[in-house]
């Protein structure tokens, strides 16, 4: 081990981050605004990625890939919407339903469980072939910083919205938005079919900057989404609540890229890749445990305080 691996490891480690950012930034819609634990994006994810796969083999415009990759989130995310609304299935369970569907629905999309993208034109290529001298990561750390950067502009227009409002509304409390005439319903699939939108397309831009596709590439989706919200709000939340809503969707991506930083490190010191799951565990604990731990040190100080006093 040597400080220049782990150097080259934690610059891959952004351009991942910054990808996989754009899944956080999904999950986040559901997870925080709608205040639900979705299991779709499991499915979804790799969806993404599969669309995009199979499209940019058939000499699609990679953009176009893009495109429809998200088109067929907000699909997946229609159906777990209309599971959860018209036929009253736990919002749990029909997450799970659809993502276990949508497993052998992307393996009927690539008609395999992996498919290569050798010698095709992806997002990344078209900017190495406009700067020669960049390396694959860079093109798809500015990649990611692009789509990022237009998806906090386009979120922070749509939630200052009417819609978006009562999107918001909606998580933090459906009876009071019920009561004013709106359909919580439609707003709630609507969320879910915006979450998994934004899913799929970064299971798009993943699959264009690894060059492949593959049908288990969205295992984990939702918990690694989990641990980059968690580590962004322990690291960022203090200053979240003072500045406006779009420093809250940055600090999202930077939860995504200190994630992935953690883990480029971690892999670079030693532990397996088999560990990853447990390690990832451990610091959605530790990040959901910062709160908690902070109230009891403050009664304690506050309690010898007291007694000094």
């Amino acid at each position: 081990m040597n400080i220049f691996s782990i150097f080259l490891a934690m610059h891959g480690a952004v351009a991942q981050g910054v990808l996989w950012a754009v899944m956080t930034l999904g999950v986040y819609l559901t997870f925080r605004i709608l205040n639900i634990a979705d299991m779709t994006c499991d499915g979804s994810f790799a969806l993404g990625g599969s669309v995009c796969a199979v499209m940019v083999m058939q000499n699609f415009n990679p953009y176009i890939a893009l495109f429809v990759a998200f088109l067929t989130g907000l699909l997946a995310g229609g159906v777990t919407g209309f599971l959860h609304t018209k036929l009253k299935i736990q919002e749990l369970l029909a997450g799970i339903l659809s993502m276990t569907a949508l497993y052998s629905v992307n393996i009927r999309i690539m008609g395999r469980s992996n498919t290569p993208l050798i010698g095709t034109t992806t997002v990344m290529n078209q900017l190495q072939n406009l700067f020669p001298k960049m390396s694959p990561n860079m093109a798809s750390l500015l990649t990611g910083i692009l789509f990022c950067a237009v998806l906090i502009v386009v979120l922070y227009w749509f939630c200052g919205t009417e819609i978006g409002s009562c999107l918001r509304a909606t998580g933090n409390n459906a009876n009071m938005v019920r009561a004013m005439g709106v359909d919580t319903d439609k707003i709630k699939i609507l969320g879910l079919m915006l979450s998994n939108g934004l899913i799929a397309l970064s299971g798009a831009l993943v699959a264009q900057s690894q060059g492949y596709g593959d049908v288990g590439m969205g295992t984990g989706t939702l918990v690694i989404g989990l641990a980059s919200i968690v580590l962004g709000e322990a690291i960022f939340g203090k200053f979240s609540k003072k500045l406006p809503f779009w420093f809250t969707l940055m600090s999202v991506i930077f939860g995504s890229i200190v994630y992935r930083i953690v883990i480029a490190v971690v892999l670079q010191l030693g532990l397996k890749s088999s560990d990853l799951k447990l390690l990832t565990s451990i610091i959605i604990t530790i990040a959901l445990a910062i709160p908690i731990i902070k109230q009891h040190s403050s009664r304690l100080s506050g309690k010898v305080y007291s007694k000094k006093a």
